[in-house]
């Protein structure tokens, strides 16, 4: 299979994704800013997801360039990947409609922590699948030590949660501003 068909299919789920969670928020009936007011933790947690939906298409982008040819493992990897994102936009509405309580966080962080896996696991599929020069087999790595580092920053919001959700809460925002970072190892490696 090529890998343009791959690359569409996803960007398209994606783009699905997002439009869900938009969808997700509801216009208030009243025309005064403070009928705004009780949609401000569901803008919140839109914002947060938008954000690590928008972090996962670019560094699932990044990670394409890499594969030369698309084999079985990658399309199930790569759909596994997508299965645990297309949860996004359920975790996002429920956390948001009830006011970040701790179950609503807990299930969010725990989502999160299967995003990371699946993509660990398509990273992972790709690098064995296709023959890899030592300089991009290195930059791989090294995008591997940032995901197991979220993983395990995921993993510390989940208890969290239940101490105070908004310390799982500024957990997320660090490691999307990890992930926000520009990681500029592939594209030299692909040079």
């Amino acid at each position: 299979m090529n890998k343009t068909r791959l690359e569409a299919f996803s960007d398209g789920v994606i783009a699905i994704i997002i439009t869900i969670m938009v969808l997700e928020m509801k216009v208030p009936h009243g025309g005064n800013f403070m009928d705004l007011l009780p949609l401000v933790p569901v803008f919140i947690s839109y914002l947060l997801s938008f954000l690590f939906i928008g972090i996962y298409w670019g560094n699932h982008h990044h990670l394409l360039h890499v594969v030369k040819q698309v084999n079985p493992p990658i399309m199930l990897s790569n759909l596994n990947l997508l299965f645990w994102l297309s949860l996004v936009p359920f975790a996002t509405a429920w956390m948001g409609e009830n006011n970040f309580q701790s179950a609503t966080v807990a299930t969010y962080a725990v989502l999160l922590i299967l995003c990371g896996v699946a993509y660990t696991i398509l990273q992972q599929s790709i690098m064995k699948s296709n023959h890899l020069e030592e300089k991009m087999l290195e930059a791989m790595k090294k995008q591997s030590r940032k995901g197991f580092l979220s993983l395990g920053v995921y993993s510390l919001a989940v208890p969290m949660a239940w101490v105070d959700s908004r310390i799982s809460g500024l957990l997320f925002l660090t490691v999307s501003i990890m992930w926000l970072i520009p990681d500029k190892n592939i594209e030299r490696a692909l040079k």
